[in-house]
């Protein structure tokens, strides 16, 4: 386990800044999401924090200690990638001791830690198998065991379910997170889905073009974003805006409205117009989607089953203490 800060960390590329000046601290134990849309820096981040790249400027500390000369090999850290990378004419067993065995540790101890770190993720009937003999969720269960053994201070997870399918993302979602409640151990973990983050995460950071736009946990983000950007990026379906012209006594001084999906209602007398493009009857739930004022998309979950259809017209509205208000610059008012 371990600590980590980052302060005034910048890497440019050809003269080009991909990461600007990120502070961050990242507490002993935590499970610290970077999130954000493609292209947003959060995997050039951890390479950075890895050691795999280095940093144009500022500071990396792990326990107090500045890092940014120290080799990857040397950090304490241990990557799990979403290619998994094993070595397919290995057995898991020696896939997971390989980098053990480089360190030169001995027979015992090697045997010992692969024994523990197998039966921890359920891997022990699966030590004799090759790469090929498993399913996508086993491989990606040995990726994580081979950085287990290394005992790491850091355990760095760079998009590890992006090739996995819906329903496989759900359980080892839980079983990563189960694993970190166990271990205890200090994790940080680079996803663009948005729920991972919400479902997994101590802390959240969202990233945006190479900045820190919010850190928070999973719901003071949702219930309280401090950007337009966040609000939008935070929530699925994603925050409705409309302008605040059409929301009668919105906060002085507002230029947009948020209104969350899941906080909108049916009202006879709501003061935004929906006309339906849209219904998905998912039989707990049912989601319109429609336009509003000046065609702005808008999007309304209903419980239960509803006759509304395509084509028809709705009035909406939403309690005022779950509107979220956002000024001409997009910032939280």
């Amino acid at each position: 386990m371990a600590t980590l800060e980052l302060a005034n960390v910048v890497k440019t590329f050809d003269k080009a800044t991909i990461i600007h000046g990120v502070d961050l601290t990242v507490s002993d134990g935590e499970f610290v999401v970077f999130v954000g849309p493609s292209g947003c820096g959060k995997s050039t981040l951890l390479r950075i924090i890895s050691g795999l790249e280095p940093a144009s400027s500022g500071d990396i500390r792990i326990d107090g200690q500045r890092v940014n000369e120290v080799s990857a090999a040397h950090r304490g850290c241990s990557m799990v990638f979403q290619s998994y990378a094993l070595y397919p004419h290995m057995s898991v067993y020696d896939n997971m001791a390989f980098g053990l065995e480089n360190l030169g540790v001995a027979k015992p101890v090697i045997e010992s830690k692969v024994s523990a770190a197998a039966a921890l993720l359920q891997l022990t009937p699966l030590l004799q198998r090759k790469p090929t003999q498993l399913s996508g969720g086993q491989r990606q269960r040995v990726a994580i065991g081979r950085s287990i053994v290394r005992e790491p201070k850091l355990f760095l997870f760079d998009e590890p379910l992006s090739n996995l399918d819906a329903e496989l993302r759900v359980s080892m979602r839980a079983e990563i997170r189960d694993l970190h409640a166990r271990l205890g151990a200090t994790m940080i973990y680079v996803t663009h889905d948005q729920v991972e983050a919400m479902t997994m995460a101590d802390k959240i950071v969202v990233l945006r073009a190479g900045r820190i736009e919010q850190v928070g946990s999973p719901l003071e983000l949702y219930n309280r974003p401090c950007n337009q950007f966040v609000a939008g990026f935070i929530g699925s379906p994603r925050m409705n805006f409309v302008p605040a012209a059409e929301i009668p006594g919105a906060k002085a001084g507002a230029q947009t409205v948020g209104i969350r999906p899941e906080h909108a209602q049916l009202s006879n007398d709501g003061p935004l117009q929906l006309v339906v493009s849209q219904v998905e009857q998912l039989g707990s739930t049912s989601i319109l989607h429609g336009k509003v004022v000046d065609g702005a998309p808008f999007e309304l979950i209903l419980s239960g089953q509803t006759a509304i259809k395509r084509g028809d017209t709705v009035r909406v509205s939403a309690p005022a203490e779950q509107l979220h208000y956002f000024d001409q610059n997009g910032l939280r008012l």
